[in-house]
């Protein structure tokens, strides 16, 4: 019986970068020895068990099989003769197919550390094609590792499977835990660059595909084409180190564009409603978060209106606020408005200019939250109104307050 570290951590600590955890093999073992030796068996599909002080996952050595479809059409086979060769050899990608023993001596058996040296994502063998999950799974790398280029040949394989069909057999759960954890590395750019390249992206999310070869105005885009803008935007989203939602509503805010009819462009007229019809078909097909979705929606509608918030009067700021819920909830409206930031900062030659609509909705916003709703309900009783005269009553106290705001404030 032999134990080896394996995958992410080898990797990790070959770039010298952090390991926050480990995942390990065990070569040699059977179920029973395991649990003699104080581990607790936690695997539904094949052996895994949780070890007795660490409760780090420690996985049999293991092959399996396709038989289906699809990433659960697998069979797996785990028992003592099961060489630690043979389990890398399952893997995805060269440089998760390494391991250490606890003497440090590295086992690279299909050249993952050459791959490193070289910033290469490489599919460790032919079985890659079996499991879709894998296209996302490097396109997620790709995201990681921003440097990093796919070889050519694997790149031609992740094609293959996509026109065979392989996509199409992932389940929606899936797709958004892949997605989403993409969204939240370093480069996200890289990782719908990817996904595009393969073919795959048409498939998952047509909605975001569609936006490549679509002009928007110059004047307000110098990076013209919609998707490159995306891009961007994913990027500056990223470098802002902004939460999944805000990430999210990023890579929605802009859907609608690409149904604009070409005689209109680079006009998008009515854009933001199409936007919002699209991401919340996205987002019922993926089972996206509510979190996630509710904002993407709330940033899809009123982006442009964000943007040109300087030249709105108090009224039709409070009716924005109204809009957006962000009365109730400043701190969604906030995370709305970071989404408009780095909207207007993902532009070409704009990455780095400041965003005043940002700070300064805030300050307004805080005014008309500073009115006193009882006070104002309690006056409009003593008048003898009640039901709706009671909200607009409020509503008029809050542009007032807006009011005020602008006139005596400093606002950028």
């Amino acid at each position: 019986m032999k134990f080896w570290i394996v995958g992410g951590a080898v990797r990790d600590q070959l770039l010298g970068a952090a390991v926050n955890d480990h995942d390990w093999v065990v070569v040699g073992a059977t179920p029973q020895q395991m649990v003699e030796l104080g581990f607790t068996p936690v695997g539904r599909d094949f052996p895994v068990f949780l070890h007795p002080q660490t409760k780090e996952e420690y996985a049999l050595a293991r092959t399996e099989r396709k038989t289906a479809p699809g990433y659960h059409g697998f069979a797996f086979h785990a028992d003592p003769g099961v060489t630690l060769a043979e389990d890398l050899a399952r893997r995805d990608l060269t440089i998760n197919a390494m391991a250490r023993d606890d003497g440090g001596t590295l086992v690279d058996p299909f050249g993952g550390e050459r791959d490193l040296r070289a910033k290469v994502l490489r599919h460790v063998s032919p079985a890659f094609a079996e499991d879709p999950v894998r296209i996302l799974r490097l396109a997620r790398f790709a995201a990681r590792f921003g440097d990093f280029t796919v070889a050519p040949e694997t790149e031609a394989l992740m094609r293959q499977m996509v026109q065979a069909g392989e996509a199409d057999a992932l389940v929606p759960e899936r797709v958004w835990q892949e997605l989403s954890r993409g969204l939240m590395e370093a480069h996200p750019s890289r990782m719908f660059e990817v996904l595009r390249g393969c073919g795959a992206l048409s498939r998952l999310l047509p909605e975001v595909d569609r936006l490549w070869g679509v002009p928007q105005p110059a004047a307000h885009h110098p990076e013209v084409d919609t998707g490159v803008h995306l891009l961007m935007v994913l990027d500056i989203s990223a470098r802002l180190q902004a939460p999944l939602p805000v990430r999210f509503a990023c890579l929605c805010h802009d859907l609608g564009k690409g149904t604009t009819p070409s005689d209109e462009w680079p006009r998008h007229i009515a854009h933001e409603a199409r936007s919002v019809g699209l991401l919340q078909g996205l987002s019922a097909r993926l089972r996206v978060p509510s979190d996630c979705r509710e904002l993407a929606e709330v940033v899809a509608r009123e982006h442009g209106n964000v943007h040109r918030s300087a030249q709105m009067r108090a009224a039709t700021l409070v009716r924005l606020f109204e809009r957006c819920d962000a009365l109730r909830r400043p701190a969604r409206f906030d995370d709305a408005l970071f989404a408009c930031e780095c909207d207007a900062r993902g532009r070409l030659g704009l990455e780095d200019k400041p965003y005043p609509p940002r700070e300064r909705l805030r300050t307004l916003l805080d005014c008309a939250r500073g009115v006193d709703t009882a006070a104002v309900a309690a006056h409009t009783a003593e008048r003898g109104l009640s039901g709706p005269a009671v909200g607009e009553a409020i509503h008029q106290a809050r542009v007032e307050a807006v009011k005020a705001c602008l006139a005596t404030t400093a606002l950028p």
